[in-house]
Formats: structure tokens, C-alpha cells, sequence
């Protein structure tokens, strides 16, 4: 009995343990994005370990499609950043983009009429984005 009872107290303080690295950390996800991963990848590339205001600029004034419905992203976790630290401002707390990773999502498949009645088939790809902010100094640990 007196097992169980230290085996929850270990359970709970390596949640509390998680909870408080975590605090320092926010993140935002984005689903069935329409917009092919590789697209998506080569603009995530660009924010990739920076600033999250030099971050902002960047997909500002990037031509591309996928840097509008990344800055929005970027703009989410920022509000959930500041959600779980009420009072603080981002620019002062020297957030970084720790992670952005894309992952493929479900593919529509469409058919394309082809010579002598073959058929050849169109993937229509989309995506799922994720963004994890963090702190400079945590980052270097």
C-alpha cells in the first residue's frame, strides 16, 4: 500500500515537473490545411529558429500563399503564449520558433481524363501545421 501511495506522489511531481517546463511554452496547430506540404515546408523552413517579431515580418512580406495562413498561426500561439502568462508582452519575453513541423493530411483523389480512355489521377494534398514557441534561454540548454 505505502508503494502505491509513493509511486503517485512520483507520478505527480514529475507532472507538476512537466507543467512547469511547459509554462514557458506555447503552441497552435492548424488542420487539413489545403495547401500541399512541400509548399507549406519550404515557407516554415524560413521561421524556423527565429524571432517571433522577425518571424512576423518575414511572413508578412512573403509572396507566397502558405506564409498568410502561417502568420495567422503564428498570431495563435502568440495569443496562447500570452493566455498562460497574463500581463506579459511577447516582445519583451524574447520568444523564439522552437518547432514547426508539417505533416501530410488527407488526400483527395480526383481523376483526370487521359488518351485513349485511360485515366490518370490528380492527388490533391493538405496538410497539418504545428507551431511551438519558446524561450531564448531554453532553447540554448
Amino acid at each position: 500500500m505505502a508503494e502505491e501511495v509513493k509511486h503517485r506522489t512520483k507520478k505527480k511531481e514529475r507532472a507538476a515537473r512537466l507543467k512547469e517546463q511547459k509554462k514557458d511554452m506555447a503552441f497552435a496547430v492548424l488542420r487539413n490545411n489545403p495547401t500541399s506540404p512541400r509548399k507549406m515546408r519550404l515557407v516554415a523552413g524560413l521561421i524556423r529558429n527565429q524571432n517571433v517579431s522577425k518571424a512576423l515580418d518575414i511572413l508578412q512580406y512573403s509572396p507566397q500563399e502558405a506564409a498568410i495562413k502561417l502568420r495567422k498561426l503564428l498570431l495563435s500561439a502568440v495569443a496562447n503564449w500570452g493566455s498562460k502568462n497574463e500581463g506579459a508582452r511577447f516582445e519583451d519575453a524574447d520568444l523564439i520558433v522552437k518547432e514547426v513541423k508539417v505533416d501530410g493530411a488527407r488526400m483527395l483523389k480526383r481523376l483526370r481524363p487521359a488518351p485513349q480512355g485511360r485515366a490518370y489521377r490528380i492527388r490533391k494534398r493538405s496538410n497539418h501545421v504545428t507551431i511551438v514557441l519558446g524561450n531564448k534561454e531554453n532553447s540554448e540548454k
